[in-house]
């Protein structure tokens, strides 16, 4: 049974042979026969039997390799002419999966080279022809295909692959041909066997560049990999691994080693950059230092460095303004402030101004500079200083000082003894502008109002100019015929009014028809008096009006006024006019201010001068007009303080240097009590000028006198 199993049929074109060895497989009917054709490498092998497909693919592996895979139409014609015909046909390793014609041998998919379907086949009658027959020697339609189920009893035609495991090295594809195979190559691989590598050969490297490489199938050849990098300092410049192609090509250039770049800087707004070796080449080692304009300082490192890595070593610095100390509005002030760049930092400056009523004492503008300073302590707002106000002669002052003797809002009351009346106002106030609200007030004795005799009478008083003082009494009496209507006697009371209303003279009981008679009521002026007597009324016929001005005033007008019987005063009611000052005229340099409150250089007005830096005044710094029309203070004047050659000339000639230095004592006694004698004791020069330096002297407005 097993050398009948083993028996096959050699065909290599000798007939002899291949009828010997059928007499042999027929002699043994009684065992699986089985027939082989068999062709260099690759062999044909079929069943004597029967089977399924299944069944005869098993057999096939079993025995063999696979069924039958062809490859194209020269295989079919080979087949065709080789294997024994039988009625039943065979079975080829070709089957329907998925739906699409396969070789199970091999997994490939049908191709329109190899199919060799007979006509109108495949055509799956009954739905269920999955499997492939092949008409061997069919003497209609020789060699073709049909499609066949899979359950029907054929013989099995098998082959044996002439392919093993090292064939094509295992770099390769083997492929099976008639009597032989071929090696169909993978990419890199070439030879009859596959056996040789592509190579791509050895890197031409640029300098400085580092590389290390795998080469897993030989020097530099298919599938070798190597990874470059640079020394410190450098960078990489192209792709940083390379790879070597079944083409026999790397997949690029080898990459450069290039000096490592830092970012370029920018130079810090209001300030500078210096870099070294230059601000253009960037490189590994590069410096950059930084400084600022003056009043900006630098926030960040002064200096930085290029490190390997293409960073620095921190980020460039910027240059912000020099902070001043903050300020506030002065107490009693406003402050006006203006940033250029920032609040209260370099070029900033403020303008500082009082209220109404305070003056500032320091500097009314400050700027912020260089070192963070203020150019000037922050100033304060003082109360203005009104004059001291004299007591009236027998008054009484009482005042108020809010914010010092006689300054800004202080308020002074007058009261006079008994007898006397307060003429002026009665409550004075130091103003925002410096003066008083009034001139002081005068007691004066009270007066009562004029009186006249009545009309048709006599008056007799004891006080013989009309004065009318407190205690003064006058009696009345009528004439012939005329009876007196009234009190007989009046007298003049503290109150500054008479006891009673003068007394008329009347003949009957008919009245005058002036007697109705009015003129138009007079107010007393600003700043004066006035003081009526009324004959038949108020403001009625013959009626007389007195008029006064205060101090520092002057009437313009007609004094007195009569009520005349058209109803019209003798003229228009007078008015008081501040007393004029002459004009004043400054001499520059020097500096003037005025407040005039009843008119420009008028009683009242108040001046104050001042002189530029450096210069000193040189008289009175403020003037009042008075109530007789003149200043009280002559003009100042500025004067700069004194050099050695002015003081020496100002003695009668220079003095030689040695001589200079010998009297240096001498002189500058003489010039202190030369300007002891001038312009309010001040002196332009520092009374301890350094005697030890020829003709060193200072601003005496600095170094007060001892």
């Amino acid at each position: 049974m097993a050398s009948c199993l083993k028996a096959t049929w050699n065909w290599r074109f000798q007939r002899a042979g291949f009828r010997a060895a059928h007499l042999l497989c027929f002699s043994a009917l009684i065992c699986e026969l089985m027939d082989q054709r068999e062709v260099a490498a690759w062999t044909y092998n079929h069943s004597i039997k029967a089977y399924t497909w299944n069944h005869s693919r098993a057999f096939c592996q079993k025995f063999y390799t696979d069924l039958v895979a062809i490859q194209n139409k020269n295989e079919i014609a080979y087949l065709n002419n080789v294997i024994p015909h039988y009625k039943s046909y065979y079975w080829i390793g070709i089957r329907k999966i998925n739906n699409v014609w396969t070789w199970v041998g091999t997994n490939k998919t049908l191709t329109k080279d190899a199919e060799n379907w007979d006509n109108n086949e495949p055509n799956n009658k009954q739905n269920n022809q999955d499997c492939v027959e092949i008409y061997i020697k069919s003497s209609s339609a020789p060699g073709k295909w049909n499609d066949e189920p899979c359950g029907r009893r054929k013989r099995a035609l098998c082959y044996t692959a002439s392919c093993q495991d090292m064939s094509c090295s295992k770099q390769g594809e083997c492929m099976e041909t008639i009597g032989n195979y071929t090696c169909s190559c993978y990419p890199g691989f070439y030879g009859p066997e596959c056996e040789y590598v592509t190579e791509c050969g050895e890197l031409d490297l640029p300098q400085y560049l580092l590389m290390n490489c795998s080469h897993p199938l030989g020097n530099f050849s298919f599938n070798s990999q190597c990874s470059f990098h640079c020394p410190k300092g450098s960078t990489l410049t192209g792709p940083s691994k390379l790879e070597c192609l079944a083409s026999g090509n790397w997949t690029n250039e080898p990459p450069r080693c290039v000096a490592t770049q830092c970012p370029p800087l920018e130079t810090p707004e209001r300030g500078s950059m210096a870099c070294h070796p230059s601000a253009k080449g960037l490189q590994h080692q590069s410096s950059c230092s930084f400084r600022c304009e003056e009043g900006f300082t630098l926030v960040g490192p002064e200096e930085v460095w290029c490190v390997a890595s293409g960073v620095w070593t921190a980020p460039a610095p910027v240059c912000k303004a020099v902070q001043c100390q903050f300020l506030e509005p002065p107490s009693k002030g406003t402050i006006d402030c203006a940033h250029p760049l920032a609040a209260f930092a370099y070029g900033s400056s403020c303008k500082f101004e009082c209220r109404p009523g305070y003056r500032l004492r320091g500097s009314d503008t400050l700027r912020c500079i260089g070192p963070g300073q203020w150019t000037a302590p922050m100033p304060a707002c003082e109360a203005l200083q009104c004059q001291d106000l004299p007591a009236p002669k027998k008054a009484q002052v009482n005042c108020s000082h809010p914010f010092g003797a006689f300054r800004y809002q202080s308020a002074c009351s007058f009261t006079c003894e008994e007898g006397l009346l307060l003429v002026g106002a009665s409550v004075l106030q130091c103003l925002a502008t410096g003066n008083w609200s009034a001139v002081p007030p005068e007691c004066k004795a009270i007066r009562c109002p004029q009186l006249s005799p009545p009309e048709r009478g006599s008056m007799d008083c004891s006080e013989a100019h009309g004065e009318f003082t407190v205690s003064s009494t006058c009696r009345f009496s009528c004439g012939t015929g005329f009876k007196l209507k009234g009190s007989t006697s009046v007298e003049c009371t503290t109150s500054g009014k008479w006891t009673a209303p003068p007394p008329t003279c009347e003949a009957g009981t008919a009245s005058a028809p002036t007697s109705e008679m009015r003129c138009p009521a007079l107010i007393t002026p600003g700043q004066g008096t006035m003081s009526c007597t009324h004959h038949l009324g108020t403001f009625g016929l013959n009626t007389t009006c007195y008029f006064g001005c205060n101090a520092g005033f002057t009437l313009t007008g007609d004094s007195p006024l009569r009520c005349r019987t058209s109803g019209q005063w003798t003229a228009e009611a007078p008015t008081c006019i501040a007393v004029k000052c002459s004009e004043l005229r400054i001499i520059k340099p020097v500096m003037m201010n005025c407040s005039n409150p009843w008119g420009n250089f008028s009683y009242g007005s108040a001046c104050t001068f001042h002189c530029p830096e450096g210069q000193l005044l040189s008289g009175s710094a403020r003037t009042a007009c008075q109530e007789s029309g003149h200043w009280s203070t002559t003009m100042p004047t500025c004067q700069g303080p004194l050099t050695i050659q002015e003081a020496l000339t100002y003695f009668g000639g220079a003095v030689a240097s040695a001589t200079g230095l010998l009297m240096g004592g001498t002189l500058l006694a003489l010039l202190r009590r030369r300007f002891r004698q001038k312009d309010d004791g001040k002196s332009p020069l520092n009374p301890q000028s350094h005697l030890g330096t020829y003709g060193v002297f200072t601003n005496a407005a600095f170094d007060p006198s001892p």
